[in-house]
């Protein structure tokens, strides 16, 4: 059975997002602590979805979020604009001149190295996504009016604060109210929910919002953290056995019979630039398994999942075909995992190059 997907030409977008985009300060080989410059990019789980579907595979994507109207924001602004992604959804907020009511958030990440893992160190306290509310998105207006074929939003925007959680939910609710596919990575940060509530308020969120979703996108942690389901079989965190996963989503779709699919990554850990890489997809009572990508030579993972979903959004709108789904997600999300940034440099060419096999002699 097919995902029952809005044609193209009855939306103004393709797919949209709901999350948060930080400044994303990038100290390249070496190290926060000791860095004397930074590159800098603009990334979020949710809006990284909304990216790779542009400049990848040429979808019309627009983000939902907010900034303070001072030049950071308009830094970040900039990047999004550069990406493709429409920013007709941005709300701005005044600036109070130090950031002391209301910031825009930044995120200090370093790749890692052989045993040195990824480090994230995100500073986002009070900023202007984070205070984003209900009633501040007129959600009638774009799904009802402009007509939206997929939205994808996370529990990284919803653990940001209380208004945001209630903001999710009100943004899921009139999605399905108007027929638009809604997907959701749960990606749990538990440093997010920590001073929050913690675990439990982590589960009672996300399995409000679970509720409306269609496409429910997570690995072994996220589904047990953020839903409750436990998981036999998972080795070490960030790599879990594909029975094991196969198990944990039977029981989750018969709790959440409104999934319609749902999808992981497969990582085997070997050290921070060598994954063993793969993907798993069920649909309709059936699993489909990527190919595989044996140890994947990474130089930065960040935002590496995020191009898996954008991968699956592809092929669900482009083809709603679930193999073709997972081949483009797993292919997509490793060959983001090649470049600087959060966010995808490939092109759809070069995704289907490596979907087909295709290895990595030089181009000429």
């Amino acid at each position: 059975m097919s995902l029952q997907i809005k044609p193209a030409n009855t939306c103004a977008f393709d797919q949209i997002s709901l999350g948060e985009v930080m400044l994303r300060l990038d100290p390249g080989e070496g190290r926060i602590r000791t860095a004397r410059e930074f590159k800098v990019w603009e990334g979020g789980g949710e809006y990284n979805t909304s990216r790779g579907l542009r400049k990848c595979f040429g979808y019309k994507t627009a983000v939902v979020t907010a900034f303070v109207d001072n030049e950071v924001g308009h830094l970040v602004e900039d990047f999004i604009m550069q990406g493709g992604v429409a920013t007709d959804f941005i709300k701005w907020r005044d600036d109070d001149g130090i950031g002391r009511t209301v910031r825009n958030g930044l995120n200090f990440t370093e790749r890692g190295f052989g045993v040195r893992g990824a480090v994230g160190n995100p500073d986002r306290g009070n900023t202007a996504a984070s205070q984003l509310k209900p009633g501040d998105i007129d959600w009638d207006h774009i799904f009802g009016k402009l007509g939206v074929r997929w939205f994808h939003t996370g529990g990284i925007f919803a653990a940001l604060s209380t208004s945001t959680a209630e903001l999710t939910v009100e943004a899921v609710k009139a999605a399905k109210k108007y027929g638009t596919i809604v997907s959701y990575d749960l990606n749990y940060r538990p440093s997010l929910w920590k001073t929050i509530g913690g675990l439990k308020k982590a589960q009672e969120v996300n399995r409000e919002i679970a509720k409306y979703v269609d496409v429910m996108i997570g690995n072994e942690e996220d589904f047990t953290a953020s839903l409750g389901f436990a998981v036999e079989g998972a080795e070490t965190l960030g790599h879990i056995e594909t029975d094991a996963f196969k198990a944990m989503i039977e029981t989750a779709v018969k709790e959440f019979p409104n999934f319609k699919v749902a999808a992981t990554t497969l990582r085997h850990v070997i050290t921070a630039t060598k994954n063993d890489w793969s993907a798993i997809l069920w649909h309709d009572g059936k699993f489909f398994e990527s190919r595989q990508y044996p140890g994947l030579e990474i130089l930065d993972r960040v935002g590496g999942g995020d191009s898996f979903a954008s991968g699956v959004q592809f092929g669900f709108m482009e083809f709603n075909d679930a193999q073709k789904a997972v081949e483009y997600g797993a292919a997509h999300g490793a060959l983001a995992s090649t470049t600087p940034g959060d966010t995808s440099m490939a092109t759809r060419k070069e995704v289907e190059k490596q979907i087909s096999g295709g290895g990595a002699r030089v181009v000429r």
